[in-house]
C-alpha cells in the first residue's frame, strides 16, 4: 500500500507541475484539468500511504479504509488513462491487487478465529 501511495503522490506532483510528460486528449468524456487531476492523485496517494501505516500498525478499521481509497484510487487512475495509459492501468492493477490482498487478510483473520 505504501508503494502504491507513493506512486500517486508523485503521479500527482507531476500533474500538478504540469509537467510535459502527461498528454491532454480532447473530447473525453471525464475531461478535467490536469491540476485538478494532480491534486486527486496526491490526495489519494497520501490517504492510502497514510492506510497503509495503520494496517501495518495492526488497525483493523486501516484494513476498511484502505479497501475504500485502493477503490478508489483504482477509479481515479481508470479515469487516469487518456493522459497516460501505461502509468494509470499500472497504478489500476497495484491498487486492485491492494484491495484484493487487504479483503484476502480480513478472510483469513475470521478462518483463523474459528474453532473447528
Amino acid at each position: 500500500m505504501i508503494f502504491g501511495g507513493a506512486m500517486a503522490i508523485f503521479e500527482g506532483i507531476a500533474a500538478i507541475a504540469k509537467d510535459d510528460l502527461f498528454l491532454a486528449t480532447r473530447h473525453y468524456v471525464f475531461q478535467f484539468n490536469l491540476t485538478g487531476w494532480g491534486w486527486i492523485h496526491l490526495i489519494l496517494g497520501i490517504l492510502i500511504v497514510l492506510a497503509g501505516f495503520a494496517v501495518l500498525g495492526g488497525a483493523l478499521w486501516a484494513r476498511f479504509f484502505g479497501v475504500f481509497v485502493a477503490g478508489l484510487g483504482a477509479i481515479a487512475n481508470f479515469l487516469w488513462v487518456p493522459y497516460y495509459p501505461l502509468w494509470a492501468l499500472t497504478l489500476v492493477a497495484v491498487n486492485l491487487f491492494i484491495v484484493w490482498a487487504l479483503c484476502r487478510g480480513m478472510h483469513q483473520e475470521a478462518d483463523d478465529g474459528q474453532v473447528a
